[in-house]
């Protein structure tokens, strides 16, 4: 086995190792000592200190059962309480009872942890003033008033001490003074007192324990001005890709490589750092950005991701463990060979045919020309084209018309025979290289069918006329598998794709891009280990808006814009 695979499986390793070692600490409290031993180990200590470290053994074996999740999780934190949990077992085995099977098992296992340290890669705040550390007590002290209330709401109401008492026994799991199944109030029995009192001890404890093993935060800000102005520097020198632009919207976060030459763009989502698109910068800085880019998501217990990453990250993808599922083709047409000549695009043909018999006209103008008049039909267009449904996208489209970062963008207006605007295509540019993206498509709902043809063959038309060579068009989910499968599970697949057409209009979408005969290139859901495509999954279609998003009245960072750099 390799030394990364090593790496990888070490804290599944130590969490099986941990709860085991746990278990059997636990079983061996729970049981009498060997008799020789005893009589052995009663010439060295007396009785009462044997019978101290037999009662220790049992909370420091159940600790180290609820320590092992956080193992798995990879949590610094975590390791550093089970190594010592385990340090203090084995003591604790050889003075309760000379119990040297379990004494080696529990240091042997603490000796695997330590030399797999560097696994546990996952930090944690540092333990100050302002530490949520600090909640640890107040939540010892609440649940402990809990039990302690549960305790006297008996009927009687029993004296101070007779709840303090019966509240620590009960917290021991032992039977105390006052017997609950005799006592009524209101006609109603309280034998579930006992067991409500160790829900809330059970309770209370892993509060403690998410309190102290909570990961390192990331950013909740969202980047600042200066930030905001070094990302659209790197744009514009190396944004040739055509999801480069979109990384300027404004519900982006930042990650900048050491020297500021790249950054990516993410979001975080269900526990996953996720890209959007590939890499900003000179592509010899990537892999350094990637690689502090990881270890950035390690040390916050983050899984790394990325949705419409490009075929040309691949290999530094691998290199970093992760993997690649195709998502999808980006459709892209040749301004070079479009044509509205011949029968094959004789659909698309006779719509622009239809409207401009009906008096519409196209223009293409930069968005930072559009007058205040202007400027509120398109917006009103937009409003109407969305039909009252969230806004979407994350990492291919623009998330406003407004704002700095959409002065070199070009929007293309459809106005009817009355010279109202009635339709919007929204265009971004792609530096270094002679094309446009789309960024979104509004139409109002009352034009005549036909009109988002109309728009994009006029489109194609006049940026041709301006010595553009290509027009990136909408990205089409899975297109490969309704276009060209190779293989009986893809043409399967694209069936049952078929079958969720009228929930995500995915087989719509592909259509209407294959009309305009464009080029297509595949782009990739990215994610990290065997079990991570159904999280990153998940993810990305929150990113996207293609899934309602739980907030359980959370604030989120998108709502929070920074004040200072990144």
């Amino acid at each position: 086995m390799s030394l990364s695979r090593l790496h990888s499986r070490l804290p599944k390793l130590a969490a099986i190792a941990a709860s085991a070692v746990g278990l059997v600490n636990i079983a061996s409290a729970l049981t009498p000592n060997i008799r020789w031993r005893g009589h052995l180990l009663l010439q060295w200590e007396p009785v009462e200190t044997m019978r101290l470290f037999h009662a220790l053994a049992l909370p420091a074996g159940a600790a180290l059962l609820l320590v092992s999740p956080y193992l798995l999780k990879r949590r610094r934190r975590a390791f550093q309480v089970a190594v010592l949990l385990m340090l203090a077992l084995g003591l604790f085995d050889l003075l309760k009872g000379l119990d040297l099977e379990e004494t080696l098992i529990t240091w042997g296992a603490a000796a695997i942890l330590v030399t797999g340290r560097k696994s546990f890669t996952v930090q944690h705040e540092p333990i100050t003033l302002r530490s949520a550390v600090w909640r640890v007590p107040l939540l010892g002290l609440a649940g402990l008033a809990a039990a302690a209330l549960a305790t006297w709401a008996s009927q009687g109401h029993p004296s101070v001490a007779s709840v303090l008492r019966e509240t620590g026994d009960e917290l021991r799991w032992q039977s105390g003074p006052i017997h609950f199944h005799y006592h009524t109030a209101l006609h109603r029995h309280f034998a579930w007192i006992p067991l409500s009192v160790h829900l809330i001890e059970l309770g209370t404890l892993l509060a403690i324990a998410y309190v102290i093993f909570r990961p390192l935060s990331w950013p909740r800000n969202l980047p600042g001005p200066a930030a905001r102005h070094l990302a659209g520097e790197l744009v514009r020198a190396h944004g040739s890709d055509t999801l480069s632009f979109f990384k300027l919207r404004g519900d982006h976060h930042y990650f900048f490589s050491r020297d500021d030459r790249a950054f990516v763009g993410y979001r975080i989502e269900n526990g996953v750092l996720l890209l959007a698109g590939d890499p900003v910068g000179p592509e010899e800085a990537f892999q350094s950005l990637l690689g502090e880019l990881r270890a950035f998501a390690e040390a916050r217990g983050l899984k790394l991701g990325a949705v419409g990453a490009g075929e040309r990250m691949r290999s530094l993808y691998e290199e970093l463990g992760l993997r690649m599922l195709y998502l999808g083709d980006e459709a892209i047409i040749e301004l070079s060979r479009f044509s509205l000549e011949g029968r094959p695009i004789r659909k698309v043909r006779q719509s622009v045919t239809r409207l401009r018999k009906a008096g519409y006209a196209a223009e293409v103008k930069a968005t930072s020309e559009l007058d205040p008049a202007t400027r509120e039909h398109v917006q009103q267009v937009v409003e109407l084209g969305r039909q009252g449904a969230p806004e979407r996208g994350f990492s291919m489209a623009m998330d406003t018309l407004a704002g700095e970062q959409c002065h070199d963008t070009t929007v293309l207006l459809a106005r009817d025979g009355e010279g109202k605007v009635r339709g919007v295509l929204h265009f971004v540019p792609c530096y270094g290289r002679s094309a446009m993206s789309l960024s979104f498509m509004r139409r109002d709902p009352d034009t005549p069918n036909g009109l988002t043809e109309f728009m994009v063959a006029s489109a194609a038309e006049i940026l041709r006329e301006r010595g553009l060579e290509e027009i990136s068009l909408n990205f089409a989910a899975f297109a490969r598998w309704m276009h060209s499968p190779e293989r009986w599970y893809e043409r399967l697949l694209g069936k049952l794709v078929a079958v969720g057409n009228p929930y995500f209009q995915i087989e719509s979408l592909y259509r209407f891009n294959a009309k305009f005969f464009p080029r297509w290139e595949p782009r990739y859901l990215v994610y990290e280990g065997a079990l991570g495509l159904p999280r990153t999954g998940l993810a990305a279609m929150w990113a996207e808006g293609q899934l309602p998003k739980p907030s359980f009245g959370r604030r989120t960072a998108r709502a929070r814009p920074a004040a200072s750099a990144r």
